[in-house]
């Protein structure tokens, strides 16, 4: 449940969103697209919780929790910040081909994967956070991918960036401190 709620968070104030509904506007072909983004994402959140299973038999609990407060602190400032015009691959490859590339190329250690690698090194069954993450990230691209670029970019991007990165951030710094046993 934290890695579908994080991603949310996190891609609503990502430019991976905003990728997605440029090639909603390319492509009259959504399923093509929608099916794409749902293997580049699931493709990135794996690498994330693999990455996390990885390197979770050598951390302490506290060192994990540290580990998750961070990543949640890097994505609340990283969302703070207005997101620069991502810039689809032109290439004849076609739907599914560009969509696959463009988003995976995207999401490839972003603040999603980020937080996906803290919370697979938490979590009893890793898969689990990779999963989330992915289902969380679909709740947010697969609207934008539907709606086109000028609606994604007709919605007040600059509050919702805020409210998210100081939930975020503030998470993150209960987490960390907590982690540090200063609270």
């Amino acid at each position: 449940m934290a890695a579908f709620v994080g991603a949310i968070l996190c891609q609503a104030s990502d430019r991976s969103a905003w990728l997605a509904a440029m090639l909603g506007d390319r492509y009259p072909k959504h399923g093509q697209v929608i099916i794409a983004a749902a293997l580049a994402l699931a493709i990135g959140n794996g690498v994330g919780a693999v990455g996390g299973m990885l390197i979770a038999p050598i951390m302490t609990p506290n060192a994990r929790a540290l580990l998750l407060g961070l990543a949640l602190v890097s994505a609340g400032v990283a969302a703070l910040f207005r997101a620069k015009r991502p810039t689809p691959l032109r290439a004849g490859a076609g739907a599914f081909l560009t969509a696959l590339i463009c988003l995976l190329a995207i999401s490839m250690g972003d603040k999603t994967q980020f937080l996906t690698v803290a919370l697979a090194a938490r979590a009893p069954i890793p898969a689990l956070a990779a999963i989330g993450a992915t289902l969380g990230s679909l709740v947010v691209i697969i609207p934008a991918i539907l709606a086109g670029e000028s609606h994604y970019r007709s919605l007040p991007h600059r509050p919702v960036r805020i409210t998210i990165g100081l939930v975020l951030m503030v998470t993150g710094l209960i987490s960390a401190l907590g982690a540090m046993r200063l609270i």
